[in-house]
């Protein structure tokens, strides 16, 4: 009995990982030219890791997902030859974070439509347990 509103569960637990992934993705953006950072290193790409968020004690099925941590992205920084450039080190080169705008930007959509995808899937268990308990009265 208490999986039959397993789908609004499942629904919101996307909602909330897709969430988390367009924070971090902007973050992302927002850093893409952030060249020293409170380590004094260049801003590092962020990745969010999901899993499974676990089977249902009565009835087996998938519970949704969950965060599984934030992640840095191990791709090493980009080097552009700008001498005049603060950071510059004794040869010339700036390290730039190893993030890639048109890639975020991607993401951001594909994250944008999972966010909206779950929300509508939520909406659509809500009305139809609704309808349901309308029908029971």
């Amino acid at each position: 009995m208490s999986d039959i509103f397993g789908a609004l569960g499942i629904s919101a637990s996307g909602m909330s990982a897709e969430r988390l992934r367009l924070d971090v993705t902007s973050a992302n953006l927002a850093n893409a030219d952030t060249t020293r950072g409170a380590n004094g290193q260049p801003y590092v790409r962020q990745e969010v890791s999901l899993e499974s968020g676990g089977v249902s004690a009565f009835s087996n099925v998938l519970t949704g997902v969950q965060v599984a941590g934030i992640v840095n992205d191990p791709s090493p920084p980009r080097r552009v030859y700008e001498p005049n450039h603060p950071d510059a080190d004794k040869n010339g080169y700036v390290s730039l974070p190893n993030v890639n705008s048109v890639t975020e930007m991607t993401d951001l959509i594909a994250e944008s439509r999972s966010y909206e995808a779950d929300a509508q899937a939520f909406q659509t268990a809500k009305t139809l347990y609704s309808k349901t308990i309308d029908l029971l009265h």
